[in-house]
């Protein structure tokens, strides 16, 4: 079968064309560059470049949590399934390469739709055009947004559907914890009537981290370098990539771990023709990665209007995935 533009529901755009989310990107980096210490979302990331590095990193020896977040999908995905029954609308936000919701597909009994939505648009499609390969009866309707913002999904065509969000990765460590749970309250709402299946990695030796951050190959120092390579390429900054180090390390008392670029000199960079001065060791902070106790999880949950249910843990008790009840369909959590 060859896959063409028409096989599949073209890409709806929540988040408006490519020149507005070309501004939100330069406006969010020139916002960080002012403030001190400086700070970006890590949500930027993910344009092309950046997403196909994360299936690299994801496929690292060093990178545990797709590791065993898959063996626990595998082993627990007929049970998942029992719990989610036939006809339902599947939505998975930060999809990526949907790798993993496949394992979850195989074994549903004639789910009605799945949206993934993502940021980076070519790399969704191309991830859609795989999965359709794989389940050509399925209905995928694939979404250009930011997850975290306001979300308008398309319309159920069986408005009686169960709607179950897939959120895997330990994407909602990447969140501070009032936009987590922000971002819970948000999800709880939409999906009413069904789930969430959350993935969240759980705390652990520092060690550990600081290998699946800091991988012998040095593909996440790329990932986190990348971002200034893409305000190069977009926003027609001027980064040196080689005047700034990748650095990742476990801040214990925040139980997070922290990536940042630091800058090797004392320099100065353009972006969108504004001028910033990086001091000698200054950093700018990309992201935050959240780690959790299984009780935490099932706590913020409860918090956000979630009914926590059962949860899945490997042995070492290194990952966790969680079934969280969202509130039935005819109440509204505040």
């Amino acid at each position: 079968m060859t896959m063409t533009r028409e096989t599949l529901a073209a890409p709806s755009r929540a988040i408006g064309d490519d020149q507005s989310a070309q501004s939100g990107f330069l406006h969010d980096l020139q916002t960080a560059l002012r403030d001190h210490p400086h700070s970006i979302s890590p949500k930027y990331f993910y344009d092309e470049v950046g997403s196909r590095l994360f299936d690299d990193i994801c496929r690292l020896p060093e990178y545990y949590p797709t590791r065993i977040e898959t063996t626990l999908l595998s082993a627990h995905a007929s049970e998942m399934a029992e719990l989610i029954g036939p006809g339902a609308e599947i939505i998975e936000f930060g999809a990526g390469s949907l790798t993993k919701i496949a394992i979850l597909l195989e074994r549903l009994e004639s789910p009605r739709r799945f949206v993934p939505i993502d940021m980076s648009g070519d790399h969704l499609y191309s991830a859609c055009a795989r999965l359709k390969l794989r389940f050509q009866s399925l209905e995928i309707a694939p979404m250009v947004a930011d997850y975290t913002g306001a979300l308008d999904l398309p319309v159920q065509g069986n408005a009686c559907a169960k709607r179950v969000g897939f959120f895997p990765g330990s994407t909602i460590g990447n969140l501070a914890p009032g936009e987590a749970l922000e971002f819970l309250r948000h999800a709880a709402n939409l999906l009413r009537g069904g789930a969430l299946i959350l993935g969240a990695d759980l705390i652990k030796a520092p060690q550990l981290l600081h290998a699946a951050y800091n991988d012998a190959q040095g593909v996440t120092a790329a990932f986190n370098l990348n971002l200034l390579a893409r305000a190069n390429r977009e926003l027609g900054a001027d980064f040196v990539l080689a005047n700034f180090s990748h650095s990742a390390f476990y801040n214990a008392p925040l139980q997070r771990v922290e990536m940042h670029l630091i800058s090797r000199y004392t320099q100065q960079v353009k972006v969108g023709g504004e001028s910033f001065t990086f001091a000698k060791g200054e950093t700018l902070h990309t992201e935050n990665s959240y780690k959790f106790t299984v009780e935490g999880v099932r706590q913020l949950a409860a918090r956000a209007g979630f009914m926590p249910g059962p949860v899945w843990t490997d042995p070492a008790g290194l990952f966790s995935v969680h079934w969280l009840n969202a509130p039935p369909l005819n109440r509204v959590h505040r």
